[in-house]
Protein backbone atom coordinates (compact mmCIF):
# COMPACT_ATOMS: atom_id res chain seq x y z
CA UNK A 1 0.00 0.00 0.00
CA UNK A 2 1.36 3.51 -0.69
CA UNK A 3 0.34 6.98 1.06
CA UNK A 4 -3.17 7.76 0.22
CA UNK A 5 -4.40 4.18 -0.82
CA UNK A 6 -7.58 3.26 1.05
CA UNK A 7 -6.30 0.47 3.08
CA UNK A 8 -9.31 -0.75 5.55
CA UNK A 9 -12.64 -0.79 5.65
CA UNK A 10 -14.25 -1.57 9.49
CA UNK A 11 -17.91 -2.00 9.44
CA UNK A 12 -20.11 -1.74 12.81
CA UNK A 13 -22.60 -4.35 14.11
CA UNK A 14 -24.69 -5.23 16.73
CA UNK A 15 -24.05 -9.26 15.79
CA UNK A 16 -21.24 -10.27 14.54
CA UNK A 17 -21.75 -13.90 13.60
CA UNK A 18 -24.91 -12.97 11.85
CA UNK A 19 -23.09 -10.00 10.25
CA UNK A 20 -20.44 -12.58 9.29
CA UNK A 21 -23.29 -14.72 7.58
CA UNK A 22 -24.78 -11.64 5.81
CA UNK A 23 -21.59 -10.38 4.51
CA UNK A 24 -20.60 -14.07 3.26
CA UNK A 25 -23.55 -14.73 1.39
CA UNK A 26 -24.21 -11.40 0.15
CA UNK A 27 -20.49 -10.82 -1.14
CA UNK A 28 -19.01 -14.01 -0.70
CA UNK A 29 -16.20 -12.57 1.44
CA UNK A 30 -14.43 -14.83 3.47
CA UNK A 31 -14.33 -13.81 6.84
CA UNK A 32 -12.19 -15.14 9.88
CA UNK A 33 -11.10 -13.98 13.19
CA UNK A 34 -7.09 -13.56 13.42
CA UNK A 35 -4.56 -15.07 15.93
CA UNK A 36 -4.62 -12.00 18.39
CA UNK A 37 -7.76 -10.52 16.97
CA UNK A 38 -10.69 -12.40 18.47
CA UNK A 39 -14.20 -10.73 18.75
CA UNK A 40 -12.79 -8.72 15.32
CA UNK A 41 -13.49 -10.92 12.21
CA UNK A 42 -12.10 -9.47 9.58
CA UNK A 43 -12.93 -10.20 5.88
CA UNK A 44 -10.95 -10.37 2.32
CA UNK A 45 -12.73 -9.64 -0.60
CA UNK A 46 -12.62 -11.74 -3.93
CA UNK A 47 -10.69 -9.84 -5.69
CA UNK A 48 -7.80 -9.95 -2.58
CA UNK A 49 -7.60 -5.84 -2.45
CA UNK A 50 -10.26 -4.30 -0.44
CA UNK A 51 -10.67 -5.82 2.88
CA UNK A 52 -11.62 -4.56 6.43
CA UNK A 53 -13.27 -6.18 9.61
CA UNK A 54 -16.77 -6.24 11.73
CA UNK A 55 -16.35 -4.25 14.87
CA UNK A 56 -18.85 -4.24 17.23
CA UNK A 57 -20.74 -1.21 17.23
CA UNK A 58 -20.76 1.55 19.90
CA UNK A 59 -21.83 4.97 20.78
CA UNK A 60 -18.80 6.81 18.66
CA UNK A 61 -18.91 3.96 15.97
CA UNK A 62 -22.13 3.85 13.85
CA UNK A 63 -21.32 4.03 10.35
CA UNK A 64 -18.40 2.49 8.21
CA UNK A 65 -15.01 3.44 8.84
CA UNK A 66 -12.36 4.07 5.86
CA UNK A 67 -8.46 4.07 6.91
CA UNK A 68 -6.48 5.58 4.54
CA UNK A 69 -2.46 4.31 4.46
CA UNK A 70 -0.35 7.50 5.38
CA UNK A 71 3.72 7.55 6.18
CA UNK A 72 3.12 9.00 9.50
CA UNK A 73 0.23 9.42 11.83
CA UNK A 74 1.16 12.53 13.82
CA UNK A 75 2.62 13.88 10.70
CA UNK A 76 -0.84 13.56 9.12
CA UNK A 77 -2.68 14.58 12.21
CA UNK A 78 -0.97 17.51 12.90
CA UNK A 79 -1.31 18.84 9.15
CA UNK A 80 -4.73 17.70 9.40
CA UNK A 81 -5.65 19.79 12.75
CA UNK A 82 -3.86 22.75 10.69
CA UNK A 83 -6.37 22.20 8.49
CA UNK A 84 -9.38 22.31 10.50
CA UNK A 85 -9.42 18.64 11.37
CA UNK A 86 -10.21 17.23 14.63
CA UNK A 87 -8.65 14.37 16.71
CA UNK A 88 -11.36 11.65 17.22
CA UNK A 89 -9.38 9.01 18.32
CA UNK A 90 -5.69 9.45 19.65
CA UNK A 91 -3.21 7.46 17.71
CA UNK A 92 -3.05 3.72 19.24
CA UNK A 93 -0.67 0.78 18.74
CA UNK A 94 -1.88 -2.35 16.48
CA UNK A 95 0.93 -4.54 16.80
CA UNK A 96 4.61 -3.73 17.25
CA UNK A 97 5.04 -2.12 14.22
CA UNK A 98 1.37 -0.66 13.29
CA UNK A 99 -0.51 2.45 14.54
CA UNK A 100 -4.26 4.00 13.82
CA UNK A 101 -6.00 7.04 14.61
CA UNK A 102 -9.46 8.74 13.72
CA UNK A 103 -9.85 12.66 12.83
CA UNK A 104 -12.89 14.21 11.98
CA UNK A 105 -12.18 16.53 8.69
CA UNK A 106 -13.67 19.99 8.46
CA UNK A 107 -17.28 19.08 7.21
CA UNK A 108 -17.45 16.34 10.11
CA UNK A 109 -16.70 13.09 8.14
CA UNK A 110 -15.37 10.31 9.93
CA UNK A 111 -11.89 9.31 8.61
CA UNK A 112 -9.04 6.04 10.25
CA UNK A 113 -5.89 6.66 9.64
CA UNK A 114 -3.54 3.67 9.41
CA UNK A 115 0.68 3.52 9.64
CA UNK A 116 2.31 0.67 9.45
CA UNK A 117 6.07 -0.77 8.39
CA UNK A 118 5.59 -3.86 6.33
CA UNK A 119 8.93 -4.16 4.93
CA UNK A 120 11.94 -4.62 7.64
CA UNK A 121 15.52 -2.72 6.68
CA UNK A 122 17.99 -5.02 5.32
CA UNK A 123 15.37 -7.38 4.79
Amino acid sequence: MAHGDITHIDIPVTDLAAAQDFYHALFGWQIAEMPGFEGYPMWQAPNQISGGGLAPRSDGFTQPRSYVEVDSIDETVALAVARGATVLEEKSPITETSWWAVIGDPDGNVVGLYEGITEVDGA
